[in-house]
């Protein structure tokens, strides 16, 4: 590998921890205003918040309606790989959150790589927290695209075409339904009036706020977060290696190996468990 690319890599890595902390330090500062109400206007958006959050709590646990083919207790999570892989990916994403868009430019290639090996499936837990905090609807809009691509078999190719064309955090550029429509063109097969009906309709609005309550009773608070087998390797693992491409495959591999042949990859559990 260059030097140049060798730089590349390690600054795409250096801008995905960086806007991990910068997530978090946002929602501490988010917390701390909300709180201490240091202005009117920081009080009513606090109010807002309460309201939209107490709103998604009073709905039931369990949407009615869910994706085709999801997994786990409630049926939550969106699985993209075998379910024979001996290992798990667990990823928990919101559509506007701008360290996930770093992490899957990086890392998509090598998790469709491991997966179309047989070597690991993913789960994918999509949440919708940041248009509580800068208003606006593209994660939950776009969440809900993305469960109407897994209907039509496309999650993966939607999810990776959404995922390129990530617009800035502050910009609500997902809220466009049509938006989410003109992306589907990208992916061949996608662009029908089934799933055009269900991105206009908003099908899943339950489901994804049903996962976003999954989310709030968890002890995850950033995205992404990146489980293998149940324990984290984001922005490291448990060793303190950096995550990168090549330490995935690494991982992976190693997981594996330590498993017996054949073994069966089970869902990821919720994380309130």
């Amino acid at each position: 590998m260059s030097e140049k690319n060798r730089e590349g890599k390690r600054t795409a890595r250096e801008r995905m921890l960086e806007e991990r902390a910068a997530e978090e330090a946002r929602d501490k500062r988010r917390k701390k205003l909300i709180a201490g109400g240091v202005v009117l206007a920081v009080i009513a958006v606090g109010v807002v918040i309460g309201v939209v959050v107490q709103n998604q709590r009073d709905k039931p646990d369990t949407p009615v309606a869910h994706p085709a083919g999801t997994i786990g207790e409630k049926n939550l999570v969106i699985p993209d790989g075998p379910a024979t892989a001996p290992s798990v990916l667990t990823v928990y994403e919101d559509p506007r959150c701008p360290a996930c868009g770093i992490f899957e430019r990086e890392f998509a290639s090598t998790v469709d790589q491991l997966e179309d090996a047989g070597k690991l499936q993913g789960n994918y837990h999509i949440v919708s927290f940041i248009d509580r905090s800068l208003g606006g609807k593209g994660s939950k809009y776009g969440a809900n695209a993305l469960g109407c691509a897994q209907d039509a078999g496309k999650f993966r190719a939607y999810h990776d075409v959404m995922y390129k064309n990530q617009p800035e955090e502050t910009a609500d550029t997902f809220g466009n339904k049509q938006t989410l429509i003109d992306l589907a063109k990208q992916v061949p097969g996608l662009d029908t009036p089934a799933f055009q009906s269900c991105v206009n309709d908003n099908k899943y609005a339950d489901w994804v706020s049903a996962v976003q309550q999954d989310f709030d009773k968890s002890s995850y608070k950033s995205t992404p977060t990146v489980l293998l087998n149940g324990q984290p390797v984001y922005p490291k693992n448990a060793a303190g290696e950096q995550i990168s491409p090549e330490n995935l495959v690494k991982w992976v591999e190693e997981a594996n190996a330590a498993k017996q042949a054949g073994a069966t990859a089970a869902p990821s559990a919720s994380p309130t468990q």
